[in-house]
């Protein structure tokens, strides 16, 4: 006997992530780990089709392994498909989530990259290239924030906020490299320090 799935999805909803994702993938301005937040609140909060582990640990995998570091949309696909029901509907999570940001994504980038190249000395193109420096800093500290906030430990909080601290400013004012510093970190959450 097999386990009945913990969710139900229709060919809407389906339709639904997968419009989702187009959406995400044009907001996707420094790589797809910037709207992660907006992900977190659609597939955890809204539609309660991950919980918050899934999520969490399917950033923490792909992260962790080589590759691009977009490989957390397929992990959160497959993650929606296995709770709907098995390995076909997990490819298909696969398919959908992929698939819906890399496509728009493609097209504005090809097509934008193409006309700023050929516009390149135009001043209006030169401040959206500089603009764009605060708009990802901030996606990706919204992002940092989602990723710490499901950490509950009060006790050890403080460490963990240290830590960030202390990697920021290592980051900035060094050249140690950043495989070391992820090292280390790993070391210190093994040892159980945060």
């Amino acid at each position: 006997m097999s386990a009945a799935p913990i969710l139900v999805l229709h060919w809407a909803d389906w339709l639904s992530l997968f419009m989702h994702y187009t959406v995400l993938s044009l907001m996707s301005v420094g790589g797809a780990i910037t709207t992660a937040p907006e992900m977190h609140r659609y597939l955890v909060s809204q539609q309660h089709w991950l919980s918050e582990a899934q999520f969490t640990s399917s950033i923490a995998i792909a992260q962790a392994a080589p590759g691009p570091n977009m490989l957390f949309v397929a992990l959160l696909g497959w993650n929606i498909g296995i709770n709907a029901g098995g390995y076909a509907l997990a490819m298909l999570g696969v398919f959908t989530t992929m698939t819906g940001l890399l496509l728009p994504c493609f097209i504005l980038c090809y097509s934008t990259a193409r006309w700023s190249h050929k516009n390149r000395d135009l001043r209006a193109v030169r401040a959206f290239k500089q603009g764009l420096g605060p708009i990802v800093t901030s996606l990706m500290c919204a992002t940092g924030w989602i990723l710490a906030s499901t950490h509950h430990d009060s006790a050890r909080d403080w460490r963990l906020w240290l830590l960030a601290a202390l990697v920021t400013l290592i980051v900035w004012r060094s050249k140690i490299h950043l495989l070391w510093l992820l090292a280390a970190g790993a070391l210190l959450g093994w040892f159980g320090v945060v």
